[in-house]
């Protein structure tokens, strides 16, 4: 079940990319965020403003600094998200 879950999230990563971009993107949970989509600082924390939003939750800029791929991202989300 949790597999899915992040799937779903990693899905969801993926549309708030294309917004941010305005371009499609393909991700997968090893996505690299800032190599694979070319994201720079400004646009990766537009994208984490739309996740916030999408999920109803706030994530915290100390723990981004440590994801680096979709997988990861959407792994914080999922973590996130159950303690709420």
């Amino acid at each position: 079940m949790a597999e899915l879950v992040v799937d779903l999230t990693v899905r969801e990563i993926g549309r708030a990319a294309e917004e941010v971009l305005g371009k499609p993107v393909s991700v997968t949970a090893d996505t690299d965020i800032a190599r694979d989509l070319s994201v720079d600082s400004l646009a990766l924390m537009n994208i984490v403003m739309e996740l916030e939003d999408k999920f109803d939750l706030s994530i915290p800029l100390d723990r981004m600094a440590d994801v680096q791929t979709v997988g990861q991202l959407a792994a914080l989300i999922d973590d996130l998200r159950v303690k709420v």
